[in-house]
């Protein structure tokens, strides 16, 4: 041990004699070897990133729609596959809850432009004046769209709409324009039901174990979610009566086997009713860069319409109407004004109404009353005309 003490003083030493800095260059640590340099990609200027950023933003436009029950969400995609046009114009559908809460987040909800509802909602918000009393100047229509059918699946039981009355029945998700409808239509019929709240897929269920007398569903046929139902033993697809009550919102309509080839026989309908569903829209001032983004979809929208209708769209696009007029609303001025500049463009065929459809639903609301059948007829047939405008 010793003799290694003295080596390393020896050493020591001996390094100690030799010129400070070669003595210094000895004792330091070895270097590190240099790390590879990194190729760093250039940056993207500020000021092309922020341009980008402005015009995606200036050109964008969100409608909000629904949830897959029902045919909003279906609609709005097909908005935004026949109209999006790189960063010129781009539209996006945003899930919803549909009808009643979509006027809310028209009105409320920073960032949505338009949405889709239902008519019937204007004169309800005149009527109870829950959002203030200029509503129809807040709130405004680009065009009407298509017919929303009442679905009533029924346990066993339960052989009229009438029979619903006092049992627990599904007005579907809550703010959705089936619990609004709903909620109308059964008071306007008189009856007064025990209301519970859920989707779709579980109202059924709960219809087929006896948990619930029926569940629900306004929206546009065929239904995403009615098209997976089958009648259990005991179920029955409901018909809905179409009454004097219902005339000034509503109109007859029917449910078929082509619809639902697993709810209703080969060759049989059902009788229903319907409200129309409108794309809605926040009166913008016109001086507002909101005003500029809805009139550019608008143009947009109208100058593609008759895409809309083609095959690979949704079957419910062949009811809407660009021209069509609604009761009660006002047309956003942009909308108005390019309907006026482009007369001959806008013109389109409306839905075919069957007059004998109509006939037979105006008896079955007023049996034995020939003269009340006719003012119903003619009252409907008077209204189809304006919706062919």
């Amino acid at each position: 041990m010793r003799l290694i003490f003295s080596v390393a003083a020896m050493a020591l030493a001996a390094l100690l004699m030799l010129p400070t800095g070669l003595a210094a260059q000895l004792l330091a640590p070895a270097p590190k070897p240099a790390a590879p340099a990194v190729k760093r990609a250039a940056p993207v200027p500020v000021a092309r990133h922020a341009a980008l950023t402005e015009k995606l933003n200036q050109n964008t436009v969100t409608v909000v729609s629904g949830n897959p029950n029902g045919t909003y969400l279906y609609l709005a995609y097909d908005m935004s596959a026949v109209l999006d046009d790189g960063n010129e114009l781009r539209v996006l559908p945003v899930i919803g809850k549909g009808g009643y809460q979509n006027v809310m987040d028209v009105l409320h909800l920073r960032g949505v432009d338009l949405g889709i509802t239902q008519s019937n909602i204007m004169s309800y918000l005149k009527k109870t004046g829950e959002f203030g009393t200029n509503i129809d100047s807040r709130l405004a229509y680009v065009a009407r769209l298509y017919n929303e059918e009442m679905h009533v699946l029924a346990g066993p039981g339960i052989t009229k709409i009438q029979d619903l009355s006092g049992k627990k029945v599904n007005f579907s998700d809550i703010g959705s324009g089936t619990q609004f409808s709903t909620r109308l239509i059964l008071e306007l019929l008189g009856i007064k039901a025990e209301e519970v709240n859920m989707g779709q897929a579980d109202g059924y269920q709960k219809v087929k174990s006896g948990e619930i007398a029926a569940t629900i569903l306004i929206a546009g046929k065929p239904t995403g979610a009615f098209g997976k139902f089958k009648l259990e033993p005991g179920m029955t697809l409901l018909p809905v009566p179409y009454t004097e009550a219902l005339e000034q919102d509503y109109l007859p309509t029917k449910l078929t086997n082509d619809d639902y080839p697993g709810l209703i026989p080969k060759g049989s309908s059902v009788d229903t009713v319907a409200v129309t569903s409108v794309l809605a829209v926040y009166n913008w001032p016109r001086d507002t860069d909101r005003y500029r983004r809805v009139a550019k979809f608008i143009d947009a929208f109208f100058s593609k319409f008759p895409e809309f209708q083609q095959p690979a769209r949704h079957v419910k696009w062949k009811e809407a109407n660009m021209t069509a007029t609604l009761k009660g609303w006002k047309r956003f001025p942009a909308a108005e004004e390019w309907l006026e500049k482009n007369a001959k463009q806008a013109s389109t065929a409306s839905a075919a109404i069957d007059p004998a459809f109509v006939r037979a639903q105006a008896a079955k609301a007023a049996p034995n009353d020939p003269a009340e059948q006719e003012r119903l007829y003619q009252q409907f047939m008077d209204w189809a005309k304006t919706q062919r405008r």
